[in-house]
């Protein structure tokens, strides 16, 4: 499991932090998050972005909103970076979204 501090993240650790920071308390992992929260079809700048391998319905990955088709995340291979929603990586592994 990767971290959870400034000094290095995970992508659910990222995720942790941020809300935290905001006065929210949120569970560690990226399945723990997601069972928190209102699903969304729209997008707001601050909602959850989940995404699983081959659409499995258990995500593995998390990142924030952060508008204009874009999303924070942290990945093993990046660190913490942005991303498009429209991504060729990200957008089949996309599998909803939630308001914390």
């Amino acid at each position: 499991m990767g971290g959870i501090s400034s000094s290095g993240f995970d992508c659910s650790g990222l995720v942790k932090y941020s809300y935290q920071k905001a006065g929210k308390n949120l569970p560690r992992t990226a399945a723990d998050i997601y069972k928190k929260g209102k699903k969304v079809k729209s997008l707001q700048k601050g909602d959850l972005m989940f995404f699983a391998p081959n659409k499995a319905k258990k995500p593995t990955h998390v990142a924030i909103y952060i508008g204009n088709n874009e999303f924070i995340h942290s990945s093993s291979s990046k660190g913490v970076s942005y991303a498009k929603t429209n991504n060729s990586y990200w957008k089949p592994k996309y599998i909803g979204a939630k308001r914390i």
